[in-house]
């Protein structure tokens, strides 16, 4: 069926959030294969989204049909309030997409790919050279401006990509996994650009296979797996889906650590390091239940740490379930 318009929500937020990215059931099929099978979105302006997958799960497909580059087979989505197939060019001119090649012409300057992207969106000569030359300060390019971007460094190249994507002024950018390929240094540097854009209010839609990128950046974070989205929710809330997470108690005293270790029913304990561990999900409502039964019992820890998995387990744990098997979720 064809795409329509989604009536907007609010969030769990005590604010009304409008979302800038809208979607239900987006489907996609290339011949007999299935990229999209019903893919649910709902992204808060003004927040960072990533979107985790697999190679092959079809996170690009999710950000070309959002962005207007293809068309979905079925499904609803609205992007900064306007419906994809009834106004396409609304959409266009809300949003930037940056994608995992750069968009760079390595043949000019860094200068003249900036005010290449001015004539494309139309703006006036000393508009043009206003907001390049805004640009080339903010993303540190100034002194690299007159050579010509094939000489640039990989991180150089996705600035200048990123700050070519912002001539425009769009409020929704989406950037398809920008820091593969690039050094740590340069992936921190692009973080804390992707944190200023969303500090001036831009709404960021980011693919990547880098779980720490997620973790650091995304407010919320949603897995693609088999067409689907099997969890979704904030980094924190995707770890507690998992096993495995507990609370560690240390001991200097070994009277202690045997009274605790009878107060606190089912532990794990070590009897060489004097440390118990207690199954949780990390929750502050679960640590508060053992604080308060430690307390009841007269017993204090010498230290406590609470284990929860990570992005990796629930990375591995989602996209390796069996077809059958039933996909969690948080709201």
């Amino acid at each position: 069926m064809p795409f329509s318009v989604m009536p907007m929500s609010r969030n769990g937020d005590d604010r009304p959030r409008t979302a800038a990215v809208s979607a239900v059931g987006l489907r996609k099929s290339y011949g007999d294969r299935t990229v999209l099978d019903g893919v649910d979105l709902r992204i808060p302006a003004g927040s960072v989204f990533a979107l985790l997958g697999p190679n092959g799960a079809g996170k690009t497909t999710v950000v070309k049909i959002l962005s207007t580059l293809i068309s979905g087979d079925g499904g609803q989505a609205q992007v900064g309030g306007h419906d994809l197939v009834a106004e396409p060019h609304a959409v266009r001119a809300m949003i930037g997409v940056t994608g995992q090649f750069s968009a760079v012409d390595g043949l000019i300057t860094g200068e003249e790919n900036m005010l290449l992207m001015a004539d494309l969106h139309h703006l006036s000569r000393a508009e043009g050279r206003r907001v390049t030359a805004e640009l080339l300060e903010r993303f540190d390019l100034v002194d690299a401006a007159k050579k010509p971007a094939a000489s640039y460094s990989g991180g150089m190249k996705r600035r200048l990509d990123i700050a070519m994507t912002l001539v425009g002024g769009p409020r929704i950018i989406f950037l398809d996994e920008p820091t593969t390929g690039l050094d740590p240094r340069a992936r921190h540097t692009m973080w804390g650009i992707i944190r200023e854009l969303v500090t001036d209010g831009v709404t960021v839609f980011l693919t990547t296979q880098y779980l720490e990128e997620a973790d650091e950046l995304a407010d919320h974070i949603a897995v693609l797996h088999d067409g689907r989205i099997a969890a979704e929710g904030s980094a924190d809330e995707l770890k507690r889906l998992i096993p495995g997470g507990h609370v560690r108690l240390r001991f200097t005293d070994p009277a202690a650590y045997r009274s605790a270790t009878t107060s606190l029913g089912e532990v794990t304990h070590d009897d060489e390091s004097l440390t118990l561990q207690i199954p949780s999900d990390g929750s502050q409502r679960e640590l508060r239940s053992i604080l308060d039964r430690l307390d009841t019992a007269g017993i204090e820890a010498d230290e406590l740490t609470v284990h929860t998995p990570d992005l990796d387990d629930v990375f591995f744990a989602l996209t390796t379930t069996d077809h059958d098997q039933p996909k969690a979720e948080v709201r």
